[in-house]
Order: C-alpha cells, then sequence, then structure tokens
C-alpha cells in the first residue's frame, strides 16, 4: 500500500480554485472602476488658455464640435435644429440653463459662430468656452 509521505500528509486530487476565482472578481471590479470612468463625451483637442474658469454646474448642457464639424449635444450627434430644439426644452425647464461649449481648435470657426449665433437667438446667457490649460513654457 502506498504511504501518506513523510509528515503524513497525502497528495493533492484537487485543484483549489478559491485564489482563482478572488483574482477574478478583483479584475472584473477594475474593470468595471475604468469603463465607467471613461465615458467623459466626445474626446475633442481643446484650444490653450492661460486662465479658465470653470463653468461646469449640476444640468450643465455639453455641446461638443469636433474636427469634422459634427455638433453633439451631452456626447450625442445632433444636428443644427434638433440642438435648437432641445435647447429650448432645456430653457422651458430652466432659464438658467449653463451651456458650455467645446470647439476642436481645428474646427471651422464659422461652425463654432453658428452654434454661439443659435445660443443667443434663444435667449442663453450662461454660455462659458472650454478650453484646456496652457503649458507654462519659459519666457526667453
Amino acid at each position: 500500500m502506498a504511504s501518506a509521505g513523510p509528515g503524513g500528509r497525502k497528495p493533492y486530487n484537487e485543484i483549489n480554485i478559491t485564489p482563482m476565482l478572488d483574482l477574478a472578481y478583483v479584475l472584473l471590479v477594475i474593470f468595471i472602476l475604468l469603463a465607467t470612468a471613461s465615458v467623459q463625451g466626445i474626446k475633442v483637442d481643446l484650444p490653450k488658455a492661460s486662465s479658465a474658469v470653470s463653468l461646469v454646474q449640476p444640468k450643465t448642457k455639453a455641446i461638443t464640435i469636433n474636427q469634422q464639424g459634427q455638433i453633439f449635444l451631452d456626447a450625442y450627434p445632433v444636428t443644427l435644429p434638433d440642438l435648437e430644439a432641445r435647447l429650448r426644452t432645456a430653457k422651458a425647464e430652466n432659464p438658467d440653463t449653463p451651456i458650455v461649449v467645446k470647439g476642436d481648435q481645428t474646427t471651422p470657426y464659422g461652425k463654432v459662430t453658428e452654434v454661439l449665433d443659435l445660443l443667443r437667438r434663444i435667449d442663453l446667457n450662461k454660455v462659458g468656452l472650454v478650453t484646456g490649460k496652457a503649458t507654462n513654457s519659459p519666457a526667453g
């Protein structure tokens, strides 16, 4: 008959999967956190400004214009007439709805002007232009 070996321990006949499940749960939690944290809207290359004041408040509407001139309202693509209808609805709910406009630095200037004209026609007064922070370069 086979002995239990030195020290009286038996060899394992099964694999303990508990540590593997623990690792799988940790990786799942990390994946969920990273996936939800990265959803912030449309990525654009913002122009830089030396001083930028944050206008982001609760219920702030974000209008983004990408390099191709496409318009997005809170990360959803819209046309100019659709944007007007949605902003009129938002103004009816809250007349002081804050708006931030993010335009890629290569966006045609006319497209940004069209959006700003639309905001003026609707009479939305709390409008801000989003810029990136300027890098400090040594003056010389």
